[in-house]
């Protein structure tokens, strides 16, 4: 097993070496960006579902609207790159939303702006998964009944590769980052150069102009609405930079910032142009749809890629759309634990998501996260479509609270600027405070619901588990007064027969007794006269022979329950003689295989389960090992 952790994970690395676990730009991109970058392959593809929907009410001139739309959100992308580039050098030790909330806001609002950020991590990486699944169904249609089967094994794949740690995880997946921009560019900048040339298409932008009158001005700003809640979907991920500044190389907060300019670039060109010519083409979707928008826009722009060069850049596009939209999920592999961590550290969370693996990574906080993961795909079957009106409410709601606590940090430290530095952030909370409402309120009965209900439940968990942590710290605190008065030891030996286990345990009794504390006590079940059995005789025949100097005695059990008896007769010892803590020794087999510990230790295992949870009450198991027997 050693063996097989070593070739899986690689070599352990000491906390010395957490330095060589930073990553470069290059890499960072790949790392952090990757789930912002392939929104462009399902952006304006969410855009136009609705407004697909909507052409029987109003008339094709309503596509156009994508354009707008398309534009409205890039605004709000530039207002987030100015916003968060000042969060990164504020707060160049990473955090993100929630040690800005935290620092700025209070407790309350960082642990909501954390449940909002954790949930969408999750619905990261089940939408990414699914989005990628259909990119290959798209391309291979027999593939369709096995969505599901697909999407666990890229969960697996995800998981595995990030507990090797985040730089061996962020060489593995630039290729396909890099290569899905590569054709994006390569594909618009073909798209373009076929409009220069005089293709006309047949687009949206030529169709006849919409006339809203009436009660359908209404209808139509809802419609608008809509859309664009649907197309915020391209900007889940924006944060995932200023969440992971640590693990850039120094300097960070330059290195971090410069990188999150380069993939605002990048997203926002490829957003506009897929649905520029998306518009020229006079491409539409909708939900049942088998090919996805942007596998559509491919052929149109190739000229149908059918087969010869084509068709082979055509495959090269799925393929990498496919390898990024499954690989995005990398980017809440990058951000979920890290986040996870800080709140542990601070008392919210189980302390086990602190804790570092053989890699320097948080690998509790991946394994959780793949298992909620595999949990949502498996539950919606793997249909992004069904995901999406989940996402983007937790990540707007992290938004608005982080550039609402920045705006609070200019204001009571002032500084260089100040004014134009909180008009910024506040600009920012504004937008995505707005969005934010747009999203809950056209999403909310199609799943959005959901997560407005989970984001306070999990604040109230996190609340409670702070709780708890407080009140075991005053506990332990208040203990220390047990040391100056030592408190009396009664040993008790559980026994059910004898051999050389009993007897071992039976003289390491003798040792840690005091002043001769110590009996052995066997659980008997009366035959149906109510005699003891003939078990229990043979014990008390055989008991002075190999035990002597130690009392024997048992506890009747006319119901046949061990556990039970055991458990109230030790109540009683302790209800009798309060002063005394009682240690319960326990001798246990170990064997030789670990499936043949399936066969022994069961009733032990239940005993120490119990007694676990009473007060004064210490537990001992001997082992006696079968292996020189077995031999």
């Amino acid at each position: 097993m050693a063996n097989l952790r070593r070739i899986l994970l690689g070599r352990r690395l000491t906390s010395e070496e957490t330095h060589e676990t930073r990553i470069s730009n290059p890499i960072a991109l790949a790392v952090f960006s990757s789930d912002a970058l392939s929104s462009v392959a399902y952006g304006t593809q969410e855009i136009m579902t609705p407004l697909t929907m909507a052409v029987a009410m109003f008339g094709a001139g309503v596509l156009g609207w994508s354009w707008w739309v398309a534009l409205g959100i890039v605004g709000l992308l530039l207002v987030l790159n100015v916003s968060y580039r000042q969060t990164i050098h504020a707060y160049p030790s990473g955090g993100g939303a929630y040690l800005v909330a935290k620092d700025n806001l209070g407790e309350g609002a960082a642990q909501t702006a954390g449940a909002s950020l954790l949930i969408d991590y999750i619905l990261t990486v089940a939408v990414s998964v699914s989005a990628g699944v259909s990119a290959i169904t798209s391309a291979f249609p027999a593939l369709e009944p096995h969505r599901v089967f697909l999407a666990e094994g890229i969960i697996a794949f995800i998981g595995l590769m990030n507990l090797r740690g985040v730089k061996e995880s962020g060489l593995i997946f630039s290729l396909p980052t890099y290569g899905f921009v590569m054709c994006i560019l390569g594909l618009l900048a073909r798209g373009f150069w076929n409009v220069a040339m005089g293709d006309k298409g047949a687009g949206h932008f030529t169709a006849p102009p919409v006339h809203i009158d009436g009660t359908a001005r209404l209808a139509a700003v809802w419609l608008f609405a809509r859309a664009y809640s649907a197309g915020c979907t391209a900007l889940t991920g924006v944060e995932a930079i200023s969440n992971g500044v640590t693990a850039f190389k120094e300097p960070v907060s330059h290195n971090a910032s410069k990188t999150m300019t380069w993939m605002v670039v990048l997203l926002g060109t490829m957003f506009l142009g897929i649905t520029y010519l998306t518009n020229h083409y006079g491409l539409t979707y909708h939900p049942d749809s088998p090919e996805t928008l942007l596998s559509q826009l491919t052929h149109k722009i190739l000229g149908g890629a059918e087969h010869g060069v084509p068709r082979l850049i055509y495959l090269a596009t799925t393929g990498f759309t496919m390898a990024i939209l499954a690989l995005a999920a990398n980017t809440a592999y990058a951000d979920f634990p890290r986040l996870a961590a800080l709140h542990a550290r601070d008392g919210f969370l189980p302390r086990q998501f602190t804790s570092q693996g053989d890699r320097l990574v948080f690998s509790n906080g991946i394994l959780i996260l793949s298992l909620a993961a595999g949990f949502l795909v498996a539950m919606f079957g793997a249909k992004e479509d069904h995901l999406l009106p989940l996402y983007a409410v937790g990540v707007f709601l992290g938004f608005t609270i982080s550039q609402t606590g920045m705006v609070r940090r200019w204001f009571r430290r002032k500084g260089p600027h100040w004014q134009v530095k909180a008009l910024i952030n506040g600009l920012g909370a504004l937008t995505t405070l707005l969005v934010m409402l747009v999203i809950a309120v056209t999403r909310f009965t199609h799943g959005a619901w959901i997560v407005i209900v989970l984001v306070p439940l999990m604040v109230a968990t996190f609340f409670n588990i702070h709780r708890h942590y407080i009140r075991v710290k005053s506990i332990l605190a208040a203990s220390r007064a047990d040391f100056i008065s030592p408190r009396k030891n009664r040993v008790v030996v559980l026994v059910s027969g004898i051999h050389s286990g009993v007897v071992q345990a039976l003289n390491y009794a003798k040792v840690i007794a005091e002043h001769g504390n110590v009996e052995a006590l066997t659980v008997d079940f009366p035959d149906e006269h109510g005699r003891d059995s003939a078990a229990l005789e043979k014990l008390r025949s055989d008991w002075p022979r190999y035990c002597e100097g130690i009392p024997l005695r048992a506890i009747r059990s006319p119901y046949r329950k061990v556990v039970e008896p055991v458990v109230e007769e030790l109540d009683r010892m302790r209800r009798v003689e309060p002063e005394y803590t009682i240690t319960v020794i326990l001798p246990e087999f170990v064997t030789a295989h670990w499936w043949e510990n399936l066969l022994h230790n069961q009733t032990a295992w239940r005993i120490k389960g119990t007694l676990l949870m009473k007060p004064k009450t210490v537990v001992i198991s001997i082992p006696y090992h079968l292996e020189p027997i077995l031999e």
